[in-house]
């Protein structure tokens, strides 16, 4: 799954630690989202669009692989 995260943060000018704290998670988990080695819950997703003011769809980039 690949993931707009990195763009939106810096749009956002949000660091990795803040995102996190924001969502309720550790940095770790930001990093490993933004490097697609880890599918999120779909109640992070949620959240994590929320902040952004996006739908999940927009945030998240389902691969067809």
């Amino acid at each position: 799954m690949k993931t707009r995260i990195k763009e939106l943060r810096a749009r956002y000018d949000l660091t990795q630690e803040e995102l996190a704290k924001k969502v309720g998670v550790r940095r770790e988990t930001i990093l490993f989202l933004e490097k697609g080695k880890y599918n999120p819950s779909l109640k992070l997703a949620y959240t994590i669009a929320k902040i952004f003011d996006l739908a999940i769809e927009d945030v998240f980039i389902l691969d067809d692989e």
